[in-house]
């Protein structure tokens, strides 16, 4: 999974790329793992100090290394900022399937940074992991939502009451999107 993650941190697109996650990057994550607005639609609950964000890092970081899970940041071209996170977990090795996730800070949605990143964790998968299919669960986030049509991902179903964020439950949309080798 070593190699995989290099190749991960260094994936490129149009207007961002991929960079390994690090401690020292601490405070530009914090600035969207803080953000209230963001926490709700991510699945993890808020951080409230700079140490939470580096302990959250440092977990990330020893699952990354255990091969459980690909992290990257995601950064913005133009300004060379932090702007959020990619990831790709819940490997089963069995069915060949992972699942993906990705989180933005609220002042870069809707500039299609996310379709990018989608496309990018996507063709990744497919390509260089020879995954057969790819899942990511969304609660309460119909931009995300849109995102994943946008890369063609299905709507499989929903899990009711699925997360419990900040003292609420939220249902949990189920997307899917199986390898078409042509593409």
């Amino acid at each position: 999974m070593e190699k995989q993650a290099v190749l991960f941190h260094s994936l490129e697109g149009e207007k961002i790329y991929f960079k390994a996650l690090r401690i020292e990057d601490v405070q530009e994550i914090h600035h969207y793992a803080s953000d209230q607005e963001v926490s709700r639609f991510i699945g993890w609950n808020l951080m409230s100090t700079l140490e939470e964000t580096r302990q959250f890092i440092e977990i990330m970081l020893k699952r990354e290394s255990a091969g459980t899970h690909l992290y990257s940041s995601i950064v913005e071209k133009l300004t060379q900022a932090i702007i959020g996170t990619a990831i790709i977990f819940n490997f089963d090795q069995e069915a060949n399937q992972a699942e993906i996730g990705y989180v933005l800070h609220k002042h870069h949605w809707d500039k299609g940074y996310g379709t990018e990143v989608v496309a990018l964790i996507s063709d990744f998968a497919f390509k260089s992991l020879n995954l057969h299919k790819l899942r990511a669960m969304e609660h309460a986030n119909i931009g995300s939502a849109r995102i994943l049509e946008k890369n063609r991902y299905e709507l499989e179903g929903r899990l009711k009451d699925h997360y419990f964020i900040e003292d609420k439950y939220y249902d949990a949309l189920l997307f899917g999107k199986i390898t078409n080798l042509e593409t």
